[in-house]
C-alpha cells in the first residue's frame, strides 16, 4: 500500500466515525438549576470538541451520552435562585449568604441524518437531541430581608430533586472540507418541553425558548495525527413567561486538541470559554447585571472500532471549571457511545467526493 493510499484510508475512517455526531450533541440541555434565572445558560459548554468542523459519510447516526455535573455557587449566584423560587419582591432589601450544590446524571439521544446531496458546496445535517435523567439540588445558608425598620432573618436549608425528561434540541449544520482544513456554521435551539416549574430549585428544562448559531474550525493532519478544533456561537434567549425573566445574550468558545497514537486510538486536552455579553432583565436589584461567566479545561480519551458494517466510536472527556463569576462550577464528565455508516472503500476519499 502506498504512503498516499494509506493516508486516504486514515482519512476515511475518521471521516466515516461518529466523532463528529458524538461531540455535536446537547447543546443546551439542562442539568440541576439550569435555568437562566440560576446564573447557568442555555447553552451547555463542552458540546463541541475535537473533529467538531469534519465532515461525515452520509446516512443516519446515532450517538448516546451519559453526562453527569456536580457545581455549587455561593453569594449572589446561590442567592439568585433562592430570590425566583421565594418570589422575594424586588422591592425588598436582602443580604445573602447562601450555598447551592446541585448534581445531574443524564442520558442523551442524537440521532443525525446527514445529506449526500451538496449544499452550497458542503454537506447538510440535520438532528435532534432529547434527555432523561435526574437532577437535584440543594440551597443552605441566611438570607437577612428588610423593608423600612423590619427585618426577618432566614437560617436553614431546602431541597429537591426530580427524574423526568428534559427539552428538544434541533440543531442543522454545513461543513466544508479544504485538505486538512474544515469548517462549519451550525444553528440550534430549545423547544422548551421539558419538566421544568419556576417554584422548584431542580429543573430538566428551562422554562424558556432560545436560538444559538456560529461557526467552527478543524485543522486534521490524518498522516501525522495531530488535530485541532474550535467553534464558537452566540445564544440568543427569549424571554420566560412565567417568571417574566429574560436572560442576556451569551457568548461562548468550545475546543478541543487530540494525537492519534494509532488510527483507533487518540489523546488530548478539552476546554471551553463563556460569557455573557449583555445584561439580565427582570432580575431582583441586587443580581445587578447578573452576567455569568465561566472557564473549563480538562484531558480526553477516544477508541475508534468496527460495530458489524458500521462504524463505532468511544468517547470520555472530562472538565475542570475555574474562574467562574454568576455561575454554579464544578466538574462535569461525558462518556459517549456513537455509530454511523462505514467509510466506502474506494480510493476517492468521501471529503472529496461530497464537495464536488
Amino acid at each position: 500500500m502506498t504512503r498516499n493510499t494509506s493516508r486516504q484510508e486514515f482519512r476515511r475512517r475518521l471521516v466515516g466515525s461518529s466523532l463528529s455526531a458524538a461531540i455535536a450533541l446537547i447543546g443546551a440541555m439542562s442539568g440541576p438549576v439550569y435555568a437562566d434565572e440560576g446564573g447557568v445558560s442555555y447553552w451547555l459548554p463542552g458540546r463541541f470538541s475535537s473533529l467538531a468542523a469534519t465532515p461525515q459519510v452520509p446516512g443516519w447516526s446515532m450517538a448516546e451520552v451519559y453526562y453527569h455535573t456536580s457545581v455549587s455557587a455561593f453569594g449572589s449566584t446561590a442567592a439568585a435562585r433562592e430570590i425566583h423560587v421565594g418570589r422575594i419582591p424586588a422591592t425588598v432589601n436582602v443580604d445573602l449568604n447562601l450555598r447551592l450544590n446541585a448534581q445531574a446524571d443524564l442520558v442523551l439521544l442524537n440521532p443525525t441524518y446527514t445529506f449526500a446531496t451538496p449544499v452550497l458546496g458542503g454537506q447538510f445535517a440535520i438532528g435532534i437531541t432529547g434527555l432523561f435523567g435526574r437532577s437535584s439540588a440543594d440551597l443552605a445558608g441566611t438570607l437577612t430581608a428588610a423593608i423600612g425598620p423590619l427585618a426577618v432573618t432566614r437560617t436553614g436549608s431546602f431541597g429537591d430533586s426530580i427524574t423526568s425528561v428534559g427539552d428538544l434540541y434541533p440543531q442543522a449544520t454545513l461543513k466544508w472540507n479544504a485538505g486538512v482544513h474544515n469548517f462549519m456554521t451550525y444553528v440550534t435551539g430549545d423547544i422548551p418541553v421539558g419538566a421544568y416549574s419556576p417554584t422548584r430549585l431542580a429543573n430538566l428544562g428551562i422554562g424558556h425558548a432560545a436560538i444559538d448559531a456560529g461557526g467552527g474550525y478543524t485543522y486534521f493532519n490524518p498522516q501525522a495525527g495531530h488535530e485541532f478544533s474550535a467553534v464558537a456561537g452566540f445564544t440568543y434567549n427569549f424571554k420566560n413567561q412565567d417568571t417574566q425573566y429574560q436572560n442576556g445574550i451569551d457568548f461562548h468558545v468550545d475546543w478541543g486538541a487530540s494525537q492519534f497514537l494509532s488510527k483507533q486510538v487518540l489523546i488530548g486536552l478539552v476546554g471551553y470559554a463563556y460569557q455573557q455579553v449583555t445584561d439580565d432583565f427582570g432580575q431582583h436589584p441586587v443580581l445587578g447585571g447578573f452576567r455569568s461567566r465561566v472557564l473549563g479545561v480538562g484531558p480526553q480519551v477516544g477508541l475508534l472500532f468496527p460495530v458489524g458494517d458500521m462504524q463505532g466510536y468511544l468517547n470520555l472527556k472530562g472538565y475542570g471549571e475555574f474562574a467562574a463569576e454568576n455561575r454554579p462550577a464544578g466538574w462535569n464528565t461525558w462518556l459517549t457511545f456513537s455509530i454511523s455508516p462505514m467509510a466506502p472503500t474506494s480510493t476517492v476519499t468521501p471529503t472529496r467526493r461530497i464537495t464536488k
